[in-house]
């Protein structure tokens, strides 16, 4: 990847696990709102690598239910 998909991933990831710490979805449009003040580009890279963060997590919820044995 670029510089600004592999800055804005790192930024997904940090963002990602601030939501899950302090539980506050808005982490991330404040993040957006911050990246778009100044870079529109690394504002839609970070907000892509965000999307695909989650897709990829509800991916995973999905597969691993269908692994689970069932009783």
């Amino acid at each position: 990847m670029g510089i600004v998909e592999d800055l804005a991933d790192q930024l997904a990831q940090e963002a990602l696990k601030a939501v899950e710490e302090h539980d506050d979805d808005m982490i991330i449009d404040r993040v957006a709102e911050i990246l778009g003040a100044d870079s529109i580009t690394t504002q839609e890279a970070f907000m892509t690598a965000i999307r695909v963060r989650k897709a990829d997590r509800r991916a995973r919820v999905y597969l691993s239910k269908l692994n689970k044995p069932k009783p």
